[in-house]
């Protein structure tokens, strides 16, 4: 479960410094407050819940981030 989180908030992370963002242009784009925004990509708020995660591992699923399509 942890592995799964992490891979998620890496995917993040880099996806940030890719576009050149900071935490607190995150937390302009989405309104969330800088704060929480370092909070979650630290891993200490925002994880699967334990029941989510038991779904996911049964069917043999697992949660990523990856780029929207465009259009």
């Amino acid at each position: 479960m942890t592995g799964m989180n992490e891979t998620v908030r890496q995917s993040v992370k880099s996806t940030m410094k890719e576009k050149g963002l900071t935490h607190q242009e995150l937390a302009d784009l989405t309104g969330i407050e800088r704060a929480n925004v370092t909070r979650l990509l630290s891993g200490t708020v925002g994880k699967v819940p334990d029941n989510w995660q038991r779904v996911l591992d049964a069917l043999g699923l697992e949660l990523i981030a990856v780029p929207k399509r465009e259009g």
